[in-house]
């Protein structure tokens, strides 16, 4: 039997054919057709014997960002400058900088889309354009002229006494920026100071706070405080009052206070201890109680501006020509305190206790006379040539005793007057 010659039917793609010759399908396809194997092997031979063949020089693509092109033209302008072949240098000139220019601006526009909003690109443009036109106008008034006519009138010769003025002034101004370094550098170091003092000055202050209760209070806690306990007692605030500024003797004053150190406590006739009243806490006697500090004259001529002295006991202190300008004193207890002299300008004296009973028989303080907690007598705060201009939250029975017991001066600086008043003090 005589054998056929095979053909492909038009089931059988290009695409397997050129796989079985080895080779890339590059023809286009047409459905329904018929192609024989020699006759694309034919066809894939000439394509790639086409595709081999070298492209001419001209057929190349060149780009400006070939920097071969970019260092060519650059040596081919030096060389322009170097033989002064004044053609050759700028026409090299001219392409390098059209070259260049197509690399740098594509770069520098998209790093001001990328980095810049649309309203700063308008910012930056507008600023622009303002000092062209500042420039351009600044033609059309003479100003560039006005220059000129200046440099052709300038006497060159009097350059160099000129230039002696300029370097004096130039040491001078190396002078000053010398001394306002020091000057930062001084301001640095004191804030620093400043601040490590008073990193050192709270430690200082907790430390009395816990050598104060470990003095004062028993192993369960109780106040057990003997004569001498008082007395070193005492000595340790006295001597913490007087190396704190104003800051540290309001907190130790707050801390005293709350602890109940500076109240009178009503002690055991015999044994001395602090009695209970029964509800909790020691029991209070104005009369007759013991302090376990007693403040004395620790405070005398102290500086307590502007601080924090809310709920503070600070009865028959001596305070005398002490600060107590803008002082917060809310219910600070001020009884038979000693306030001569002594600057209140601006305190909050809002619910302040100035004397105990009625305030037509409440007097102040007396050194002949014991104090009367029931009518008041002698319980009162002394405030003779005191300050109390701009007194805030003060009540009419304490602006009636401020009026009476004040003296003079005292009452000079009372807002609203002292007419309807009498001096009770004589003088």
């Amino acid at each position: 039997m005589s054998k056929t010659p095979e053909s492909h039917s038009f089931d059988e793609t290009p695409n397997r054919l050129a796989e079985q010759n080895g080779k890339k399908n590059t023809l286009p396809t047409t459905i329904g057709t018929t192609v024989s194997s020699n006759s694309s092997t034919q066809l894939s031979q000439k394509t790639l014997s086409n595709i081999a063949q070298p492209q001419p020089l001209y057929l190349y693509e060149v780009k400006s960002s070939n920097p071969w092109l970019l260092l060519t033209a650059a040596a081919i302008m030096g060389l322009g400058l170097g033989f002064n072949i004044s053609w050759l240098g700028l026409s090299a000139g001219v392409i390098a900088l059209l070259l260049s220019l197509q690399i740098i601006v594509p770069s520098l526009r998209d790093w001001v889309i990328r980095y810049l909003s649309p309203q700063e690109r308008d910012t930056l443009i507008g600023f622009l354009v303002f000092i062209l036109a500042i420039t351009g106008l600044a033609k059309y008034v003479g100003f560039y002229q006005k220059i000129g006519d200046w440099l052709n009138q300038f006497k060159y010769d009097e350059f160099g006494s000129w230039a002696e003025w300029v370097g004096a002034l130039g040491q001078i101004m190396i002078a000053l920026l010398a001394v306002y370094i020091a000057w930062a550098q001084y301001v640095i170091s004191k804030d620093l100071t400043i601040q490590q003092n008073r990193i050192t000055q709270q430690q200082t202050i907790d430390t009395y706070f816990q050598g104060i209760s470990d003095l004062v209070l028993n192993g369960e806690g109780m106040l057990e405080d003997w004569p001498q306990e008082r007395s070193i007692a005492e000595g340790r605030t006295a001597a913490i009052l007087s190396s704190v500024d104003e800051v540290g003797k309001a907190k130790i004053l707050r801390f005293l206070s709350q602890s109940k150190l500076l109240t009178p406590l009503m002690r055991d006739g015999r044994l001395g201890r602090p009695i209970l009243d029964g509800f909790g806490g020691y029991a209070e006697d104005r009369a007759h109680g013991v302090r376990v500090i007693n403040l004395g004259v620790m405070l005398a001529g102290t500086n307590l501006s502007g601080q924090d002295l809310r709920w503070t006991d600070l009865s028959e202190a001596n305070m005398v020509r002490a600060d107590l300008s803008w002082c917060d004193l809310v219910k600070a207890n001020l009884s038979r305190t000693v306030l001569y002299d002594a600057n209140l300008k601006g305190s909050n004296l809002k619910e302040t206790r100035l004397f105990y009973g009625s305030v037509k028989t409440a007097s102040p303080r007396s050194r002949s006379f014991p104090p009367n907690y029931e009518t008041g007598a002698y319980t009162g705060v002394v405030l003779e040539n005191c300050n109390l201009m701009a007194i805030q939250n003060l009540t009419e029975e304490q602006r009636y005793y401020c009026c009476a017991w004040g003296g003079e001066k005292t009452r000079a600086t009372i807002s609203g007057g002292c007419y309807e008043i009498p001096n009770k003090l004589d003088r």
